[in-house]
């Protein structure tokens, strides 16, 4: 009788030995999961942050041999230190939710370039609006579409002017989209770790955002928060003359770029969902 119990004992023993060594293994592979998406989303944020030096580049060229007022420069400046302040960032990344402010950094210096643009072209100052939903790379939209993923009920998303066009005419927006294991998939599709960088570029579209990602891995991470209005700060902004200070142009402190509070009618998606599976 002894025996048997001891042989118990030890069966035990062995199967919570095994059982611990099964846990300890599935943990270690969900952090080395976990290190490899946090990669993959610093090296999107990266990609990010080169093609917008290059749109400085190019923007640097544009400005050549024109008369440039303060606000221009100004403007200029900002752009260009959102970008350095950008790069700096991104290698101090270890958590994915630092991703976020690093977008945040980029999005500034997109709505910076826009002005600075606007300026030289002698347009009025661009409304402050999300980046283009369909690539972020295609810096502010300009007007909202609707559009729907495949399976999905159609919603109005920000868009820029060339994927706006696409999808009037019944074609495929450029998606940006990302590597995940062997395949490249849209951005919204790649997992939580993409979450931060969403939300970097949309977070201030609060439940908005809920319902277009409804369906994907990074569904419910919008949850709670309001879309302040992008335009109300800039139409102040204008009021007191367009430049420097609290200008339209200013994303910083007081800006006319800022999100600041109030709710836009324009973003309510009625529900939240895409319907479908997505």
């Amino acid at each position: 009788m002894e025996y048997i119990l001891l042989i118990a004992v030890v069966v035990i023993a062995v199967l919570a030995y095994r059982s611990y060594r099964r846990t300890q293994l599935q943990s270690r592979k969900q952090q080395e999961i976990t290190a490899a998406e946090i990669e993959s989303v610093k090296r999107t944020a990266d990609e990010d942050i080169t093609r917008f030096g290059e749109e400085l580049q190019d923007l640097d060229l544009d400005m050549v041999g024109k008369d440039l007022g303060d606000g221009a420069r100004q403007d200029y400046q900002r752009a260009l230190d959102a970008y350095e302040s950008a790069k700096q960032a991104v290698t101090q990344v270890t958590e994915a939710e630092q991703i976020r402010h690093v977008i945040e950094i980029l999005e500034d210096g997109r709505y910076a370039a826009a002005c600075v643009r606007a300026r030289v072209n002698g347009e009025p100052l661009p409304q402050r609006r999300p980046s283009c939903f369909f690539n972020p790379q295609h810096g502010p939209s300009v007007e909202d579409v609707m559009w729907a993923p495949p399976g999905g009920a159609q919603r109005e998303v920000p868009a820029c002017a060339a994927d706006a066009e696409r999808v009037r005419a019944g074609a495929e927006p450029d998606v940006r989209k990302v590597m995940v294991g062997p395949q490249r998939v849209p951005y919204w599709e790649a997992g939580p770790a993409y979450s931060p960088y969403a939300q970097g570029m949309f977070g201030a579209l609060g439940g908005v955002m809920t319902g277009m990602f409804l369906g994907t891995m990074l569904g419910g991470m919008f949850a709670g928060g309001g879309y302040g209005d992008y335009a109300a700060g800039y139409d102040a902004g204008q009021a007191d003359g367009g430049d420097g200070g609290d200008s339209g142009g200013d994303f910083g402190g007081d800006s006319g770029g800022d999100f600041g509070g109030g709710d836009s009618g324009g973003w309510d998606f009625g529900g939240g969902d895409f319907g479908g599976d997505f």
